[in-house]
């Protein structure tokens, strides 16, 4: 029986976030303003790539994490080596800094991505789970929540720290404190990182995650014109 986490999107698309989920035919995607991802059956074939093609629109940017290749008029946009971590000993702390984020802050949260590039978020990327910062000064210097969710399973994501502000432990707290909230509700944590991005790597080792698997994100560009 396969895992979850061998296609987490379509299983938190099918489970968990189905309230964020679009369809059209055997493919599904979160709503813009929520995520990015798009979710395809394990064993994509021709009907598949036109639902694809078909939630996208002509011309339009899809990230695919299938190790299935498009069809040949389909232009590979770029590719990016990822890993998938999940915890193996990691022991969630509450941090008494930590502060709940919602929507008020997201200004200011899509500011502090903005300058850390953590990854993709969306005006509503704060209603996937719980999402926690530091403020220094009032201001949001740090953050860290909850994204993709399989079932017995939460992603952690968007670890970002203003550059003032690094150095300091705040990025490896926030993931403590966000762990503390899942391993409570009796789930199980998991991350994702670009594969170049080895310095995170070994920390979020260091705090108990492990290598699961190796993937690549494929962002694709739809044909201008899709056959009927």
């Amino acid at each position: 029986m396969s895992s979850p986490l061998d296609n987490p999107a379509l299983a938190s698309l099918t489970g968990p976030h189905a309230r964020f989920a679009e369809r059209h035919g055997q493919v599904l995607r979160y709503h813009p303003d929520v995520s990015t991802f798009v979710a395809l059956p394990d064993r994509p074939d021709a009907d598949v790539w036109s639902d694809v093609a078909a939630l996208a629109g002509p011309g339009g940017i899809v990230p695919i994490t299938t190790p299935h290749a498009p069809p040949a008029d389909w232009e590979v946009v770029d590719r990016l080596d990822a890993v998938q971590l999940v915890q193996d000993g990691v022991r969630g702390v509450e941090d008494v800094e930590a502060v709940r984020l919602g929507a008020a802050d997201v200004p200011e949260m899509l500011d502090l991505v903005e300058r850390t590039r953590p990854g993709p978020f969306r005006p509503r990327t704060v209603e996937m789970g719980t999402y926690l910062g530091i403020r220094r000064g009032g201001a949001l210097v740090a953050m860290a929540g909850e994204r993709l969710h399989p079932p017995g399973w939460t992603e952690i994501s968007a670890v970002c720290t203003d550059p003032a502000h690094r150095g300091r432990g705040l990025g490896t707290r926030l993931v403590l404190a966000v762990t503390a909230g899942i391993h409570a509700r009796g789930d199980r944590a998991l991350m994702h990182a670009a594969a170049a991005n080895t310095g995170a790597i070994r920390l979020y080792e260091s705090l108990g995650f492990r290598l699961r698997k190796r993937f690549v994100i494929a962002v694709l560009r739809v044909p201008a014109t899709v056959p009927a």
